[in-house]
């Protein structure tokens, strides 16, 4: 049988077909009047089918951050592999709104919700760093330990800032987007570097495990070696 991502290929079916259900049930209302029902009733699925799958709403969201994140990675440009790491990065957000514009009704109704609803926002806040660790490693931008860390969080809170101007911005070349994310870049390249120097020059930790040493007692006047 013909697999995708380590599941056969009817499985990834219905988790495609719950991910787009989901989304199409996102622009009709807020997530929070959104239940597995309706979802398995628009999907077309059983509701055991549905629970087959993902064992909640916020893993549906998580799957569809996932299948994005694919889709800009499959299209990366391997013309840009030649261009500075933010020409590289500002391609590949650009490719992100792009691949996520089919969505943008969804991702608005989204929006709404995270404003008065603390666990669906730090939910999605965590899904966007966690893209944007994929994002900044397609760009050739390291992404792995505490710096990682920071640069995911810190490029998933600017690229929050721009999606609200991507969210209404109906020009179709995406004029004011462009012009935000190109800032929200700058922004970024100048706190990464604050954040660099900041960590040159920290104090080592007083709790840094150091390398063991015997201590030398050859000389130390009137202490005997201990006899066992």
């Amino acid at each position: 049988m013909a697999e995708t991502s380590g599941l056969p290929a009817a499985e990834n079916g219905d988790r495609d077909k719950i991910i787009d259900a989901l989304m199409a049930l996102l622009a009709e209302r807020r997530f929070e009047r959104i239940g597995f029902n309706d979802v398995a009733a628009k999907a077309d699925i059983s509701l055991a089918r549905c629970r087959a799958q993902f064992n909640s709403l916020f893993a549906v969201l998580a799957a569809q951050f996932a299948r994005i994140d694919k889709q800009v990675l499959d299209g990366i440009d391997a013309d840009m592999a030649q261009e500075s790491p933010r020409e590289r990065l500002f391609d590949i957000m650009m490719r992100r709104l792009e691949a996520l514009a089919p969505h943008k009704a969804a991702i608005r109704s989204l929006a709404h919700s995270a404003r008065c609803n603390p666990p669906l926002a730090l939910a999605l806040n965590g899904m966007t760093a966690r893209s944007q660790q994929w994002m900044l490693t397609a760009a050739g931008i390291s992404a792995h330990g505490l710096r990682g860390a920071v640069r995911s969080q810190g490029l998933a809170l600017l690229y929050a800032d721009v999606m609200r101007t991507w969210l209404h911005d109906d020009d179709p070349g995406l004029a004011r987007t462009l012009a935000a994310l190109d800032r929200a870049l700058g922004r970024g390249a100048q706190l990464s570097q604050c954040f660099d120097r900041l960590c040159r020059f920290a104090p080592r930790s007083p709790f840094r495990r150091r390398r063991w040493q015997p201590r030398d007692h050859s000389n130390d006047p009137g202490e005997q070696p201990a006899v066992v």
